[in-house]
């Protein structure tokens, strides 16, 4: 065996191990979220600190940079595989073991304390350990920037994390031409006549589960590998053959559970499509959280809130209530897709949830940068969105309480929600000239040949092509959020009377 082979092999053996440890941390988060005893939180964030310490060890080992200099890849998939195992090598060399330590205790810790907080509405009692973690934040983009990431800006830094060769200035100028004609379709959609109504009842907590099981196994869902829980924020976990979801319940909206299930279904279906070969390798993962959304919106979207499956949504329901508040399959649909000004981005129609992400992008770029300091958090939040939306925020738990993301330290991560409805946008145009008869199959609770085009052509190559990529590849066409934009004001359009 020479040199370069058995180098490849040590690698890949090594990296075998460390991805496996990675699923055993990602599942120990899950249950935390899920069923942990509420009183254990303080013993789990010593458990994610010392699984951290093990996984940044072994990210870090010199051995790794001996094998990447040693081994020479005899295909496209070894070149792509040594690229990633090297660019994480990198990363997290450049973080301090003490740092990332340190990370993984605090933002552990701070999950519980944000969802007291926020079930509390008091804002103050998370606010320093908020601090905390912007301050370890900045840290950690200090030290990518010193070693050569984010081209010497802290935000990029850490963006590149989650959508990696994405930088702030290309979304700005992506936001930039999707935020007139979205804010020209709210301003005309809201002053509409004849708005759709509001679905009025109570749903109870056991009938809704009962919807999003039966919806999850519409979107094709694999229950022998996967699972659904409940959670404060949903969320799915895992990858391989274990993937798991979670939702939430109000008993008088269910679309909330419902729809929060379907996104979920969709993140989780991208984990289990990926090609088995690539499992406990960099390959075995979802590419970026942009094109991971792309899958939970389409999903949700383009499929699940569309006129056809909304339609078997209604008798559905409509059966096991005995009936509902609005008429008929075509109202429902109308209000399925209603838009209305509400505090909650989970909750956020089409038309506005884009804009909640703007928001977001810009109030996290400038805790990081120093520009805003946490404290001026809450005052900051309400007056954005006063402006950006034309509401005054309530309460701190429809304000800066409501996402989780920071308390579990995920800067950068917001402007890819944003992004996964531009590449969902595109692959909904190729998927539907694609499959054309879609519509029929949905009718009937069937995602099927919508779900398998998107498994063929993006999910199963996992991170085997960079993002922007590998959406192009799927589609054929360069991204653009144009397709986006004319689906949004064809759809709304037809149903506000535009």
């Amino acid at each position: 065996m020479s040199n370069s082979t058995s180098a490849m092999v040590e690698l890949m053996a090594f990296q075998r191990q460390t991805e496996a440890l990675s699923a055993v941390a990602g599942r120990l988060a899950w249950d935390q979220e899920t069923v942990m005893p509420r009183g254990a939180a303080e013993q789990r964030s010593e458990e994610m600190a010392a699984m951290e310490a093990v996984l940044h060890e072994r990210r870090t080992d010199p051995r790794l940079g001996e094998w990447l200099d040693a081994a020479t890849p005899e295909s496209d998939r070894e070149a792509r595989i040594l690229e990633l195992i090297g660019r994480e090598f990198a990363r997290a060399s450049a973080i301090p073991a003490d740092l990332a330590t340190e990370m993984a205790r605090l933002t552990s810790l701070a999950q519980g304390i944000w969802a007291q907080a926020r079930a509390n509405d008091a804002p103050g009692d998370f606010l320093p350990t908020l601090d905390q973690i912007v301050v370890l934040k900045q840290d950690e983009a200090a030290a990518l920037v010193a070693a050569g990431f984010g081209g010497g800006d802290a935000y990029d830094a850490l963006l590149d994390d989650y959508e990696p060769g994405m930088t702030q200035a290309e979304l700005e100028a992506l936001y930039a031409e999707m935020r007139p004609r979205l804010v020209s379709l709210r301003e005309d959609v809201l002053g509409a006549e004849n708005p759709p109504a509001a679905l009025e009842g109570r749903f109870p907590q056991e009938m809704q589960l009962r919807l999003a099981r039966a919806c999850a196994t519409a979107f094709g869902y694999d229950w022998n590998r996967g699972r659904l829980d409940m959670a404060v924020h949903p969320f799915s976990s895992g990858r391989w053959q274990d993937s798991r979801i979670s939702t939430r319940v109000v008993e008088a909206d269910p679309f909330n559970c419902i729809y929060s299930t379907i996104h979920e279904v969709g993140h989780s279906s991208y984990e289990l499509g990926i090609d088995p070969d690539h499992a406990f390798t960099p390959l075995g993962r979802g590419v970026s959280m942009g094109v991971h959304e792309s899958q939970s919106r389409i999903y949700e979207n383009q499929m699940g809130r569309g006129r056809a499956f909304t339609g078997w949504l209604y008798q559905r329901m409509s059966d096991m209530m005995g009936g509902l508040s609005v008429a008929d399959a075509d109202a429902f649909y109308r209000t399925v897709n209603r838009v209305q000004p509400g505090y909650i981005r989970t909750e956020a129609d089409e038309v506005q949830y884009n804009l909640h992400i703007m928001m977001r992008f810009d109030l996290e770029r400038d805790l990081i940068s120093g520009r805003l300091a946490v404290d001026d958090l809450p005052e900051a939040w309400n007056a954005r969105f006063l402006k950006d939306f034309g509401v005054a925020v309530d309460r701190p738990a429809n304000g800066m309480l409501q996402d989780v993301h920071w308390s579990v330290g995920l800067f950068g991560y917001f402007p890819t929600y944003a992004l996964g409805n531009v590449y969902a946008g595109c692959l909904n145009e190729a998927m539907r000239a694609a499959v054309p008869d879609l519509d029929e199959s949905l009718a009937r609770g069937e995602a099927g040949p919508g779900v398998e085009w998107l498994r063929e052509n993006l999910q199963r190559h996992g991170g085997l092509l960079p993002p922007r990529e590998l959406v192009e590849t799927a589609t054929g066409a360069a991204v653009s959020p144009e397709p986006l934009l004319d689906y949004l004001e064809e759809k709304f359009g037809a149903i506000y009377g535009l």
